[in-house]
């Protein structure tokens, strides 16, 4: 009778037993070389380790490390987060799924996005589609460990998630989705670390939206807070929010923030709930 268990022969015991009291979440093939002493050995042992399930492949020599408490049988790693958080470092969930992790919004995308510092292909890993996002320096930072299901992995805070998503509407399901994530932020962000954080990303643009869109949803920001960003915008600055070309019925120009709204607010307001408006003219 075919078993699923999780088995070990002797080298792949010292190999998990070490690993686990290391407490160990990556695992590299050189840690493996370093422990058992010869490359031949090593590489099968890892070759075994992979296809009884201790081990899950990342990327080239990184493996995420699937311990004895993860259970007798070989069943893979059921937390996509935090398969994409160890695929490299350093790196960080961001965007629409870290929206998702801290209950910006109710949308479950399909694609993670991971920031990182440098190029990578796009990765599918157990069934996890794992986009990769180079990040300029500048813009790389606020984020942290968060404990998942005993596993560590890296997001951004909720405040460093919404300013990402005003950045990157096209990484956050688009502009409607960008316009719930905003309006899932105002519940409990505060402000002033939002807009300290989005004026340390010099991008007018992304200013232009976080003022549109707070307006729009009726996060209201105190004068000196709206005043900091208001300034930051030069007044013959123009940009687009929504698609390429404006429609019949888009809000079109926003003067308050020197914005082309390509998109109608019906649009930008589904399922977006507490509508008080302050106006968007």
């Amino acid at each position: 009778m075919k078993t699923n268990l999780r088995t070990l022969g002797p080298k792949e015991a010292i190999t998990v037993l070490t690993f686990r009291e290391q407490g160990r979440n990556v695992v590299c093939a050189e840690d493996v070389i370093e422990l058992l002493g010869k490359e031949q050995t090593a590489r099968k042992v890892i070759r075994n380790l992979l296809k009884k399930g201790w081990l899950i492949r990342l990327v080239a020599g990184r493996y995420l490390f699937l311990p004895p408490e993860h259970g007798s049988e070989n069943l893979g790693e059921n937390n996509p987060l935090a398969i994409a958080s160890a695929v490299v470092e350093p790196s960080y969930i961001g965007w629409w799924a870290a929206a998702s992790f801290h209950g910006l919004t109710t949308q479950k995308p399909t694609i993670i996005s991971l920031a990182t510092r440098r190029s990578m292909s796009p990765r599918t890993i157990e069934g996890n589609e794992i986009r990769f996002v180079k990040v300029v320096e500048r813009k790389f930072f606020g984020f942290k460990s968060y404990d998942l299901y005993g596993r560590p992995v890296m997001l951004s805070t909720p405040q460093k998630t919404l300013v990402d998503c005003l950045d990157r509407p096209d990484l956050a399901g688009g502009v409607v989705e960008v316009a719930r994530i905003v309006s899932g932020a105002a519940v409990d962000a505060d402000i002033k670390d939002v807009a300290d954080i989005a004026l340390s990303m010099k991008s007018t643009a992304l200013l232009q939206r976080l003022g549109f869109l707070a307006d729009l949803v009726g996060w209201t920001f105190p004068a000196v807070v709206r005043a900091r960003l208001r300034n930051a915008i030069v007044p013959s600055t123009r940009a687009v929010f929504g698609r390429e070309k404006r429609q019949v019925g888009d809000i079109g120009y926003v003067a308050a923030w020197g914005l082309l709204v390509h998109a109608r607010e019906s649009e930008l307001l589904t399922d977006v709930p507490r509508i008080k408006r302050s106006g968007v003219a």
